[in-house]
């Protein structure tokens, strides 16, 4: 009877040892120095399993991989860089990886840049290829979810600065900076014009590519809501050259002013088919609360301000006083000016 309880008692006994050592493993901290530990978009648990264990993370993979089964989260690890502090257990590792916050990556995204130029820079930063932003960008999906009529969300995509996890999709970060642009402009009294909302973007597209300086932007867009009162062409430059963007080199020529598009403000009258640009909140601000003026014309100064005039002949001597006079161009840029 005696032998017959040892020989039960045995196995009991190594299970009790075993479970104390699992237990002692599962809770052995990690020792190592603070560590930055990057799930790649789409990678699966055993390829995160092995990288941790070659990190010396944690301690056993089998071990790890039986908890995460036992907690349902073998498909729960999110893509993105981690700080992996010394002094974890694997079950904070696995509370990390799946409810922790990567750490963020910081863009800013100027004020005046156009679609094109802001999906340059998200691919420049690693973030998505150029090629699915732009794709994106023209989604019917995501357009009509916005509720605009126009060919892409240009107009939309709130210059900001933002901060993104690494592997972020090019649709979260779209819908990301869309609704900053909702949140921005929520409290805006769009019934202040007769210009429908995305009217009123597109115009302040066109007022925040025509100035470098802010103080301009009630003036300018003035400028335009007269012309388009008289039902003048906006003849603005800015606008000609979106609608040549893809093929545009930089060299802006008479051809292209000629070169009819749904965009040159030379060749359409009003508005153009949609924003050039994804403008400022003040430039947003500057067409709901235009200065009230009688201009009609504006010409370089060459330093990012301009000359305002009333008159066609007025114009004309401003043209040939900052234009035409090599001595007003030179040494002049908008960079210098203090905002």
């Amino acid at each position: 009877m005696k032998r017959t309880s040892l020989i039960i008692g045995f196995p009991v006994v190594l299970g009790l040892i075993a479970f104390i050592i699992l237990l002692m493993n599962f809770y052995k901290p990690y020792t190592g120095p603070e560590v930055q530990f990057t799930i790649n978009p789409g990678e699966g648990f055993s390829s995160v399993n092995a990288k941790l264990i070659n990190k010396n993370i944690i301690t056993s993979p089998r071990l790890f991989h039986r908890y995460t089964q036992f907690k349902e989260k073998m498909t729960a690890l999110k893509a993105g860089t981690y700080n992996i502090p010394s002094g974890v257990t694997m079950g904070d590792v696995l509370m990390i990886l799946t409810e922790g916050t990567p750490i963020l990556a910081k863009i800013t995204i100027p004020e005046g840049k156009n679609m094109y130029e802001i999906a340059k820079m998200f691919e420049e930063k690693e973030f998505v290829s150029s090629k699915e932003f732009i794709s994106l960008c023209k989604s019917p999906e995501l357009i009509k979810m916005m509720g605009i009529s126009a060919p892409s969300l240009e107009g939309y995509l709130f210059p900001e600065t933002y901060m993104f996890a690494p592997g972020s999709s090019a649709k979260d970060i779209i819908l990301t900076m869309l609704n900053q642009y909702k949140a921005q402009t929520k409290e805006l009294d769009f019934s202040k014009t007769n210009l429908t909302p995305h009217q009123v973007v597109t115009l302040a597209s066109i007022v925040e590519k025509e100035t470098g300086a802010k103080w301009e932007r009630p003036l300018i867009a003035g400028v335009y809501l007269n012309r388009l009162k008289k039902r003048m062409r906006l003849q603005a430059d800015p606008t000609t050259i979106y609608g040549i963007w893809e093929q545009y080199n930089g060299n802006l020529k008479r051809k292209h002013l000629l070169q009819k598009t749904p965009y040159n403000t030379y060749k359409i009258s009003g508005l153009p088919l949609g924003p050039i640009a994804n403008p400022s909140l003040a430039a947003i601000k500057a067409v709901l609360e235009p200065e009230d003026h009688n201009y009609i014309y504006f010409v370089s100064k060459n330093d990012g301000t301009h000359v305002f005039t009333s008159t066609y002949k007025e114009h004309l001597k401003a043209v040939d006083y900052w234009q035409r006079n090599r001595r007003n161009r030179q040494g002049k840029s908008w960079r210098d000016l203090k905002q």
